[in-house]
């Protein structure tokens, strides 16, 4: 079978899912073009933990993991089966590459897993399930998590790292006079990733402009490298374009291996 596919995405502000903007509408083509994805993997920072765990609820529930926002927010379900089967084979994974991986049967999707799949796969007709991201990770450990995945994508499995492209939060509440600084981290991402430099992705602390501005902390960061991780050296990479939100908060995403995919072309 051909691998399935596996993608970052910035899932921004939870109001992203009542206000899906430019990537929410690229985000529902691109699933259109994903039927043959047998279950849905997703990294995300909203799930932390000592050690590594993989979520293995055969019915997970919306976790409504946020406050201060309207109300139509806190209705909004994501039914999506989970993937008990799946999980057991991500653990086993894991615990094969040398993570301390083990299931946990209650922790449901939070939002940054159901928000942007509400967009991805609008049915929740996908099963799903979560792998945490370890509280003390880094940025190569986070790469390390993605190629221990890795194989779960000839099997059909989409791998999602969901997080921020930029994700300053003190500056995302207010205005700020130069925000162009968080593009121009963006595209330097941008061209990291379309140049397969996967050790300057990694060491962007030290050689992106702007980073520390852009990630004062590494969470909404490091599934881009789970993502990267997940990925071939053969895989075409392709811009997902999301735009800029809020001034400094970027919503641009990727996709590596897409099939027939020309990493020339952004999904617009």
């Amino acid at each position: 079978m051909t691998p399935a596919p596996c993608l970052f995405i910035s899932h921004g502000s939870p109001m992203f899912a009542l206000e899906p903007g430019l990537l929410g509408a690229n985000l529902r083509a691109l699933g259109e073009s994903l039927a043959d994805v047998v279950a849905v993997l997703v990294v995300s920072p909203h799930w932390q933990t000592r050690g590594l765990r993989v979520g293995s609820s055969p019915a997970p529930e919306t976790l409504h993991d946020f406050s201060g926002f309207p109300a139509p927010l806190y209705a909004l379900q994501y039914p999506a089966p989970g993937a008990p089967r799946w999980a057991q084979e991500a653990a086993t994974l894991l615990a094969q590459a040398g993570f301390d991986a083990g299931l946990d049967e209650r922790h449901g999707l939070d939002h940054g897993a159901w928000v942007p799949l509400r967009h991805l796969f609008p049915k929740a007709d996908k099963p799903v399930f979560q792998v945490s991201l370890p509280h003390d990770i880094d940025a190569a450990g986070a790469l390390r998590l993605g190629r221990a995945l890795a194989a779960l994508r000839r099997r059909g499995v989409l791998i999602v790292g969901s997080g921020s492209l930029t994700h300053n939060l003190y500056e995302f509440r207010q205005h700020v006079r130069d925000p162009e600084y968080a593009q121009e981290f963006a595209d330097w991402v941008r061209g990291a990733v379309e140049a397969r430099d996967v050790a300057a992705l990694v060491d962007y602390r030290r050689r992106a402009p702007h980073a520390a501005r852009a990630h004062p902390s590494e969470d909404h960061y490091l599934p881009l490298l789970v993502a990267a991780g997940a990925s071939d050296a053969r895989d075409a990479t392709r811009l997902i374009e999301g735009g800029m939100t809020y001034e400094v908060l970027s919503m641009d995403s990727f996709a590596f291996g897409l099939p027939g995919a020309d990493s020339s072309a952004p999904l617009r």
